[in-house]
């Protein structure tokens, strides 16, 4: 019965990733279409919200954005092994903590992808107010960052066992 369990966890847990992933392809692959029909400029802007295409070489919000190919070679063999602890956390974890861990990894994986393919992160979602604006980001970081909110949470909020 134990192993009956665990597989119908694994597939959980695969279609959990795989919606994330799919999720953040399809947006991402539709964007970059309407900035091709569109010749680059404003998909959609309003008071708080614009969507627009840009291309993040660095890692989060476009931090450590470079053009030297050694380093950006070295920081994606950094994020793919960070992304190899993630899935061995993922296997010694359950409950809330596995659930956001798979949020981290399946936006992780879909950014990733983006880096071997592209070479570059597309980010097009810009909310802003006034004149303030947030990083831009896509999909794969709003599930990422979810992930680590409630890893947060769960560090705050759940009593340690010594």
């Amino acid at each position: 019965m134990s192993i009956l369990n665990n597989s119908k966890t694994f597939y959980i847990n695969l279609i959990i990733i795989f919606l994330i992933f799919s999720l953040d392809r399809l947006t991402k692959i539709y964007v970059i279409y309407l900035d091709k029909i569109n010749s680059g400029s404003d998909i959609f802007s309003s008071k708080f919200l614009n969507l627009y295409l840009i291309w993040n070489e660095g890692i989060a919000f476009g931090l450590f954005s470079f053009d030297e190919n050694n380093l950006y070679n070295f920081l994606t063999l950094i994020i793919l092994i960070i992304i190899i602890v993630i899935l061995y956390m993922i296997s010694k974890s359950s409950g809330f903590k596995k659930y956001s861990l798979l949020l981290i990894f399946g936006g992780a994986l879909g950014n990733v992808f983006d880096r071997i393919i592209y070479r570059a992160v597309p980010d097009f979602i810009d909310f802003h107010i006034g004149n303030f604006h947030w990083f831009i980001f896509n999909v794969a970081d709003i599930f990422i960052t979810f992930g680590v909110i409630f890893m947060i949470f769960l560090e705050l909020t759940v009593k340690k066992q010594l």
